[in-house]
């Protein structure tokens, strides 16, 4: 597996997150898929470049904290895309607002790790064709989610 951190921040605790996010990804990739031979790409960007993302991409003019871009719809059966060098499957980009991950830390009561790490899960769900769009899917997202976290021994309580 191959886990690419882009750290568009540059400070002390976006560099302290990229260990994390790389574990974090790791742990949702190889439990979810059950294989190691796959590719994504996490950036860590601010509020500006993720409401610019958000409105390029999705038409909403807001900022949010995290965007996913999956390659591969493998729940609809695609064929996944696949790295031509290596032939890793690429599941695609997640982007993390930084600064939106510290405002909910604070809103939440929990640390700045394990928000990005739910971020994090979040979007590598997203990527391997999760969704929230109704009650049941986000039921069943969001107990993967916890599933996930727990895994990796980051409660809430962190």
């Amino acid at each position: 597996m191959k886990i690419e951190i882009i750290d568009e921040i540059g400070n002390e605790d976006s560099r302290a997150l990229g260990e994390l996010l790389t574990r974090v990804a790791a742990c949702a990739g190889r439990d979810e898929l059950s294989r190691e031979d796959w590719e994504v790409c996490l950036t860590l960007t601010d509020g500006a470049r993720i409401r610019a993302l958000n409105r390029e991409f999705r038409q909403v003019d807001s900022e949010t904290d995290v965007l996913s871009f999956p390659l591969w719809d493998r729940r609809a059966g695609e064929e996944a895309t696949r790295n031509p060098e290596t032939h890793a499957i690429l599941l695609g980009d997640i982007v993390i607002s930084l600064p939106r991950a510290e405002e909910q830390a604070r809103e939440y009561g929990h640390s700045l790790r394990r928000e990005a790490a739910y971020l994090c899960v979040h979007g590598m769900l997203h990527l391997m064709g999760y969704d929230h769009m109704n009650d049941g899917e986000r039921a069943v997202m969001r107990a993967r989610e916890e599933e996930l976290l727990t895994a990796l021994n980051l409660t809430r309580e962190d």
